[in-house]
């Protein structure tokens, strides 16, 4: 081998640890993006391939009736290839081994054949047969929750009466990837599921013989989805139609947009604090290295070597070194990955998993690593490479000392000597302190970007459970009614208060952005549900026009005072400019609200409910169960006991996993600079400290002045750690926050004091193994050491 190359494994050997921790370091970086890109991916065409083979639909509406003969009236729309009209409602479920009521979104299927879109995929069993008004199939997610199988049975209330129903088969439908049931937070398959009946069945349930309430198309590949949507809400209105939309507003997709657009925010914030760690840490080692090899770079010039030839001879190095870190990241990135994707294709239950990271992805992972390390190599390398060959082979001349206001100020403060060798070391060498500076503060802000989340979510789950939603249960209605039904709801065994909330759809509209919400009329005196203004206080809805979510409003462009156009998108179905009031905090969904008494006015209409929230004695709370399954006029019974739990069961493992990989990430930062720095610092004054063993300095003496070094430095970097992880926070909330989920910036003092503590036993772990170095310290070769 050649001399050089010779040479570069010897150094790559003497310094295998730094270059080991450097690389580590680097790997989490690329780890990251690997991970978080790789899984972004594969559910972007893990998702296509299934909306693919099954006909996931483009556009979708809801109505109150229409006959069938519309259907070709749609069919005619240009662009329109498929059009399929369905029968759609809401029923409560009597199960077994569950006292309290379930509730399922049936759905039809054509009397004969199969369906025209979103074709139900049969993991078990077959699909019911239209001789049979009983059969059934149910969704996956909901059979396995209630233990159910086909050829199992439990009873329905469909339009009043108490049916048994038989399981046929366990279907996934593209439409249903996640599976929210009216009025709830999160996914509960126990308490709430899918039931497709043929529609010989489920049409004289809602008197839809001959009619649809519901619609599904697919557009051609050069259709105008915008034009296509507005024929179809001109078509429907007379039948009650709440207006068209496309797949970036249908729930399911939605909620997965989410997700792909907080992995992208992932991939995007935090692989940049790791690399450029990586790179200052490769810029402390190789400066190092080359004020070591000073003489033979001098004397490799001197015999005839080039500039070039030994500027390549440290790169190669540090591209060593990133090489590394590369294969360790791309290898713990693909394994993380699958494992991160197989998580959300069994949370989302997608019927199979297609884990394709993609090479583009490894391969502009791995040119930004190296990249970032040979940026980090070429100041160091260019120093070396500038001196000519005679006074790189004299020793470098010593820097001149003097006295300065660091001493004067020792003196002041009578500080031992020890004391004064590490402040003379940092305020001498100002650049060397600052890369350790930056690399802890760095691990600082990883540690609060990952503990952040946790104070989001406790925000969130005070803001749902406590302030904003104090109600025990729900009541769904299957209709409009007047305020009897709340009177009613009062006199159902244990119930203590209730109080009705009356929603409709709505378009928002101002200038070009629009949005389909829901708005929510709520009478002043509510108190089992308040909204919050952006202070956290609890407000009613004002009279003076609508009050809107802070992200809904961001997104429309609005603020408190402009003006909005709210479409009615039901009947009476009129066109209302109104002012927005204000802006409210609000982090799950994003309905509007209105004054009650203002709302019906403008409608011309006496007040009605179609939802009703309940305190309930939770001691009669099974009687009140009862009832509620005997009640034609209720659709649907949310017991907010279960949306907290499932709640909290749905984001502790995934957090608690997450939270657990970040702060690993962030200590093995804090270890790979502090070890470099120690190890750097125990070289180079190893003539200083064994001259301190000579005169007397017990070993713990020396190495307080190794350690106390780097842990003053640890310290100074906290503060600045904090506060670039409050600014990464932030870009995590805005990257993370979607139009289902608003992330709200909040970092609690225990958030702060946790990273601070883990990165200061980290830094003491690393620097306690370097000190352990000072034992095998052969004193006399260290006072024979050139200054």
């Amino acid at each position: 081998m050649r001399a050089l190359d010779l040479k570069l494994l010897r150094d790559m050997r003497h310094i295998w640890a730094q270059s080991l921790a450097i690389a580590l370091v680097l790997a989490c970086g690329i780890m990251v993006m690997t991970l978080a890109s790789g899984t972004q991916r594969s559910l972007t065409e893990t998702r296509a391939a299934y909306y693919e083979r099954h006909r996931f639909a483009d556009v979708f509406a809801s109505l109150t009736r229409a006959p069938k003969q519309v259907l070709d009236e749609i069919a005619r729309i240009d662009g329109v290839t498929r059009v399929e009209g369905r029968v759609v409602f809401t029923a409560l479920l009597d199960l077994e081994n569950m006292r309290e009521p379930a509730s399922a979104r049936v759905i039809s299927l054509p009397a004969s054949g199969g369906a025209i879109l979103n074709l139900p995929l049969i993991r078990h069993g077959r699909l019911p047969e239209a001789l049979h008004q009983n059969e059934v199939a149910i969704s996956e997610p909901f059979a396995d929750a209630n233990r159910l199988r086909p050829g199992d049975t439990f009873r329905a209330i469909l339009n009043g009466r108490k049916r048994e129903l038989v399981v046929t088969g366990i279907v996934l439908s593209p439409e249903y990837i996640y599976t929210i049931g009216a009025g709830a937070l999160m996914p509960d398959d126990r308490h709430f599921g899918l039931i497709w009946m043929r529609e010989t069945a489920s049409a004289p349930v809602k008197e839809l013989e001959g009619a649809f309430n519901d619609l599904t198309l697919s557009l051609s590949r050069d259709a105008n989805e915008a034009a296509v949507i507005d024929a179809v809400d001109r078509i429907l209105a007379p039948y009650g139609g709440t207006g068209a939309y496309g797949r970036d507003r249908q729930p399911s997709n939605v909620f997965i947009d989410g997700e792909l657009k907080q992995l992208g925010a992932l991939a995007t914030v935090q692989p940049p604090i790791f690399l450029v760690v990586s790179a200052f840490l490769v810029n402390m080692v190789l400066s190092r290295l080359v004020a070591l090899d000073r003489a033979q770079i001098g004397l490799f010039k001197a015999v005839g070597y080039t500039t070039r030839t030994i500027a390549l001879h440290y790169l190669k190095m540090t591209a060593g070194i990133g090489i590394l870190g590369v294969l360790i990241g791309w290898g713990f990135g693909w394994w993380l990955g699958h494992e991160m994707t197989e998580m959300y294709t069994d949370f989302f239950r997608f019927p199979w998993l297609l884990y394709r990271p993609g090479p583009w992805q490894l391969v502009i992972s791995g040119i930004l690593g190296i990249a970032a390390v040979i940026l980090g190599a070429l100041r160091a390398v260019r120093a070396s490479v500038r001196l000519a060959p005679a006074v790189a082979m004299s020793p470098p001349v010593p820097p001149v000392f003097q006295r300065g206001w660091a001493d004067s100020l020792g003196e002041m403060l009578s500080l031992r000597q020890t004391t004064m060798m590490i402040v003379r070391s940092i305020i001498r060498w100002p650049g060397r302190a600052a890369v350790t500076l930056f690399g802890v503060s760095g691990s600082v802000a990883v540690l609060v970007v990952s503990f952040f989340t946790f104070d989001a979510i406790d925000l969130i789950m005070a803001e749902l459970f406590e302030h904003t939603n104090r109600q025990d249960a729900t009541l769904t209605l299957s209709g409009n009614l007047n305020d009897r039904a709340v009177i009613d709801a009062g006199n159902l065994p244990g119930v203590l208060r209730a109080e009705g909330i009356y929603a409709i759809p709505i378009r928002l509209v101002n200038g070009t952005q629009t949005r389909l919400v829901t708005l929510q009329a709520r009478a002043p005196g509510a108190m089992l549900t308040q909204i919050l203004d952006t202070e956290g206080r609890a407000i009613t809805p004002s009279t003076a026009g609508v009050v809107l979510p802070e992200e809904l409003a961001r997104r429309l462009g609005v603020a408190p005072g402009d003006s909005l156009r709210i479409e009615l998108l039901s009947p009476p179905r009129e066109t209302w400019q109104v002012p927005v009031a204000s802006v409210i905090r609000q982090s799950l969904g994003q309905d509007a609200y209105f004054d009650r008494d203002t709302l019906f006015h403008r409608l011309r209409q006496t007040p009605q409910v179609n939802m009703i929230h309940l305190a309930i004695d939770p001691n009669r709370l099974t009687d009140l169960q009862a009832k509620v399954q005997e009640t034609p006029a209720i659709a649907g019974f949310t017991l907010w006991e279960d949306v907290r739990n499932e709640f909290v069961a749905t984001l502790s493992e995934s957090l608690i996993t997450m939270s657990v990989i970040f702060a690993t990430l962030g200590m093995l930062i804090t270890v790979g600079v502090v070890y470099n720095a120690a190890r750097i610092q125990l070289a180079e004054r190893a003539h200083e400290l064994a001259s301190l063993r000579v005169l007397g300095f017990r070993r713990s003496e020396v190495g307080y002045v190794l350690v106390v070094e780097q842990m003053l430095l640890t310290v100074f970097a906290i503060p600045v750690g904090w506060l670039a992880g409050y600014g990464f926070a932030l870009l995590m909330a805005q990257g993370f926050s979607t139009d289902v989920v608003t992330i709200p910036v909040v970092v609690t003092q225990r958030t702060f004091a946790l990273a601070a503590l883990i990165v200061l036993g980290s830094a003491l772990g690393a620097v306690l193994f370097v000190m352990r170095r000072l034992d095998r310290v052969d004193i006399v070769s260290a006072l024979k050491q050139k200054e």
